[in-house]
């Protein structure tokens, strides 16, 4: 009888502890991380976790439309919490090194030595080849005609001269800042520093990057 009621209880405790994806820390990292990546690992197919814009979403698609095969529920939630929790902690600790380059580095665009304007330099990551920029607009100018391939994009903020994702970041058009080539894209990793920017250098716009388009990188050579 005392058997009976302590795996009644156990049942009740695991049907618990798998009905919400809230759970502490300890939890997470004791049970649910070790038992989601052990699932996912052995049954499922990479899944890209980019594209489910929340965890019900993503965790839907994995027991619903068995993206991991035919799951119960408590392995589909497990899988999940671990890919959504791995994909938010993955973007918190984005980090890029500091763009550095040799005396033999040219922007292919415009043909400038790179070594001469450190803190413009910009570049796209490829799948076999990284390229390297005297500033945003020229990679921009780059960037529309060779977008096969890319990893990343990356800028430094005008600010503090980290290295930020360009797809990520603010950029502040037509201010009284030159770049090497003139009128440039100026990089914020965030709206606030752009917009402070644009207030004390009389520029007129910002842009993020997806509303970018060649118009307004030909437009800064006028």
């Amino acid at each position: 009888m005392l058997f009976l009621k302590l795996l009644l209880l156990s049942l009740v405790i695991t049907v618990s502890l798998f009905s919400s994806a809230t759970y502490s820390l300890a939890v997470k990292e004791k049970k649910i991380y070790p038992m989601g990546k052990k699932i996912y690992t052995k049954r499922c197919s990479k899944i890209n976790v980019g594209l489910f814009k929340t965890y019900d979403s993503l965790y839907k698609g994995i027991f619903e439309k068995k993206l991991c095969g035919k799951l119960n529920a408590q392995h589909a939630q497990a899988v999940s919490i671990y890919l959504w929790d791995r994909q938010s902690i993955s973007k918190h600790l984005e980090h890029y090194k500091k763009l550095v380059v040799t005396k033999k580095d040219k922007c292919p665009v415009c043909g400038m030595f790179l070594y001469k304007y450190p803190r413009w330099v910009a570049r796209i990551e490829y799948a076999d080849k990284n390229v390297s920029f005297d500033g945003v607009k020229d990679m921009m100018k780059y960037y529309f005609n060779h977008k096969k391939g890319i990893k990343v994009l990356l800028v430094q903020e005008y600010y503090t001269q980290k290295t930020i994702n360009a797809k990520k970041a603010y950029f502040v058009l037509d201010s009284d800042v030159y770049g090497p080539m003139g009128n440039e894209l100026i990089p914020f990793k965030n709206k606030k520093s752009a917009k402070t920017f644009l207030l004390n250098h009389k520029a007129k716009r910002i842009l993020r990057f997806d509303k970018i388009n060649e118009d307004d990188v030909y437009k800064l050579d006028e």
